[in-house]
């Protein structure tokens, strides 16, 4: 084994700083995507958006938000999250309006687990200006 002497040495590069993806599937950390969202420093923008950030949640089981962001007509008292829920990854299939010009949307989906996948396409509505989930029909 050779050692090398004399000579300039090349700095290392830094190492890259830990920014998780969000795990919406966007490419972006979690604190810019769906993490300003659970924190209440923006509202999701469209249907699909908050589609995203409702998926974010249940991977980090912040039922807090769950229900904060369910229409007051359709919301349970309570969830019970599995704590064992893996959650692996979202698929956006399809949306019909939700934007920022509508007041109902619908974003069509499918959220894979550990062991199987939910296939649903989901119904939104806006409450006082901000989208809601309203319910969900599952699919084949």
């Amino acid at each position: 084994m050779s050692r090398r002497t004399g000579g300039s040495r090349r700095p290392r590069p830094a190492a890259p700083a830990h920014n998780p993806e969000c795990p919406c599937g966007l490419a972006e950390t979690y604190d810019m995507c769906c993490g300003r969202f659970h924190r209440a420093a923006a509202a999701a923008p469209t249907a699909e958006a908050l589609m995203r950030s409702r998926y974010s949640a249940f991977v980090r089981r912040n039922e807090g938000y769950l229900l904060r962001t369910w229409h007051p007509r359709t919301r349970p008292a309570h969830l019970d999250l599995d704590p064992g829920m893996r959650w692996t990854g979202l698929e956006i299939l399809g949306t019909t309006e939700g934007s920022a010009f509508h007041s109902t949307g619908t974003v069509t989906f499918r959220a894979s687990f550990r062991g199987g996948a939910l296939h649903e396409r989901s119904r939104f509505e806006r409450v006082d200006g901000a989208w809601v989930y309203v319910d969900g029909e599952f699919l084949a």
